[in-house]
């Protein structure tokens, strides 16, 4: 334990102290930029102060120094990184990390051909947040495939820190931390985000560990204040904290949520400050340090994932799942398992949903075919509302009983069907009762020519599997050998192009079949003509 009367000291005249005015570095105009705003600043710019050692010339008064009972080098050599002796690292580039090979995301290794970093992270951040299923399924396995770098990559990380923002944009916390784990440690931006999902998925021990040994990274004044405390030294996280004051470098919010931080004893019966609209990974677990977490629900998606954690309610935990489902960051089969947890306690919203997935589920238990018909509709809107129709397509297409069901089921289990992995076999087995029916298993068995329509949406469909070659809006791509690039626009142009740019489906489809991407192109486009309330 700490010597708790020299903290309680030192954060006593850190906060008698006149606050300081804010003082925020001046980012340099050629520093990295995020993609995301809610990264902390857990690491110093160039442009960043060092931390200086305590004593007359830091400006933290002597006799406050000698107050704490601590020795002074003991406080410089807690609060610096290690000095520890380090070999050049004979890693691979970043760009050339992935979780899976090219071959198992049906995607050319080298994809991105001529194509410099910086071009294809733009577009990278230009796509949509929201897009259907396979598309985004899609995305993700360019996320994560291990690709030949750009052409530039050795002197140009922003693609692989491209890529990391997207999978912290959707939550997708276990993939980003997995690229980041692979990565070069020394990198201070690659390292920033590393230590944000550190925070985000309760592993900060080690990303302060990381932070003490690699003397390349500068963390700042409040990452190694929470760093030292989380080691267990707190007398050198208040030496710290006063040293920051003393400089101006803290505004007076941080000041009061990092001293609460490491005392809160200290605050007893005073108003805990007021949380940010807009926390970083960091403010948001020092809030929940000092006993005042944040609901999760107004924040962006990643972090959804502190609500998993067993000792969240089940209703919270409900909520965060169906949140991080949408992107993929929770499979199909962890939600069902959270829906089927235990009988809800009351109705609405998410409690309906639950309901209405255990009244699915007991009907087919059961064997009771009028049981399924009436429970199917009110289970499928129930998904509908959360746009969560692929996952429940996954979990129950296979155990639906097509074939016994009422006509209007039926209907409702073939489009079901078709979400699902099984699309083909499902419009194989499929006797179609009205010519929609006959166009929906036409284009899963990849028979476009027999698929008649004479509606927009569905000529566009088809015309983008008859269209042969490259279609006019992606020829220069492959012309110049930016193959990569061009599959980034057909994802957001599919996207895009379902909500009434037809031109841009027909092109997108055709580009995806010339890539060789054929069951991805017809995955896409069942959901897009399934789910017509999204067009």
């Amino acid at each position: 334990m700490p010597n708790r009367g020299a903290r309680s000291l030192i954060l006593f005249l850190t906060l008698a102290t006149p606050a300081a005015a804010m003082a925020q570095a001046e980012v340099p105009a050629d520093a990295p930029l995020s993609a995301i705003d809610w990264l902390s600043d857990s690491v110093a710019t160039p442009a960043g102060l060092p931390l200086p050692a305590p004593g007359p010339a830091s400006g933290v008064p002597a006799g406050d120094i000698a107050a704490s009972g601590v020795p002074a080098g003991d406080i410089a050599a807690s609060a610096l990184p290690a000095d520890v002796a380090t070999l050049p690292l004979d890693a691979a580039l970043p760009d050339t990390i992935g979780l899976i090979s090219a071959a198992e995301a049906g995607l050319p290794a080298d994809l991105w051909g001529t194509s410099p970093a910086a071009d294809i992270a733009r577009r990278l951040s230009a796509e949509p947040l929201e897009m259907l299923p396979e598309m985004g399924a899609l995305l993700r396995r360019v996320l994560l495939a291990r690709l030949d770098p750009p052409v530039d990559a050795s002197a140009d990380t922003s693609l692989f820190l491209a890529r990391v923002d997207r999978l912290l944009q959707q939550g997708l916390l276990t993939e980003a931390a997995a690229l980041l784990d692979r990565a070069p440690k020394d990198d201070p931006e690659i390292f920033r985000r590393a230590f944000d999902v550190a925070l985000l998925t309760g592993a900060e021990d080690a990303a302060c560990r990381t932070m003490r040994e690699t003397p390349e990274i500068s963390p700042t004044y409040p990452a190694r204040i929470f760093c030292l405390a989380r080691g267990g030294d707190w007398q050198a996280a208040a030496l710290t904290l006063e040293t920051a004051k003393a400089l101006g470098i803290l505004t007076e919010d941080e000041d009061h949520l990092l001293a609460r931080f490491l005392d809160p004893e200290l605050f007893e019966g005073i108003d805990p400050p007021r949380p940010p609209q807009r926390p970083t990974p960091l403010t948001y677990r020092l809030f929940e340090a000092i006993g005042e977490p944040q609901a999760t629900s107004g924040l962006p998606i990643a972090f959804a994932r502190a609500d998993l954690r067993d000792t969240s309610g089940w209703r919270a935990r409900l909520l965060a799942a169906e949140r991080l489902a949408l992107t993929g960051a929770v499979s199909g089969g962890d939600l069902f398992r959270l829906y089927r947890e235990r009988r809800p306690a009351a109705s609405g919203g998410v409690w309906d949903r639950a309901a209405a997935i255990q009244a699915l589920d007991a009907a087919l238990a059961d064997g009771d075919t009028a049981g399924v018909a009436t429970a199917l509709a009110p289970a499928w809107a129930a998904m509908q509302e959360m746009q969560l129709e692929r996952l429940f397509a996954e979990e129950f297409a296979h155990r639906l009983p097509r074939a016994s069901l009422p006509p209007e089921s039926r209907a409702l289990a073939f489009r079901i069907g078709l979400m699902s992995t099984d699309f083909v076999a499902v419009a194989t087995d499929h006797n179609p009762m009205s010519p929609d029916e006959r166009y929906l298993v036409a284009l899963a068995r990849g028979l476009p020519a027999n698929a008649p329509s004479t509606a927009p949406l569905p000529l566009a469909v088809r015309d983008g599997f008859v269209l042969q070659g490259v279609p006019p809006r992606y020829r220069q791509f492959v012309e110049d050998d930016r193959r990569g690039e061009g599959l980034l626009l057909a994802i957001n142009e599919f996207s895009d192009g379902a909500f009434g740019d037809y031109v841009k489906v027909t092109e997108a489809i055709a580009y995806l079949r010339y890539l060789g991407l054929d069951t991805a192109a017809r995955r896409a486009a069942l959901e897009l003509l399934v789910l017509e309330r999204r067009g």
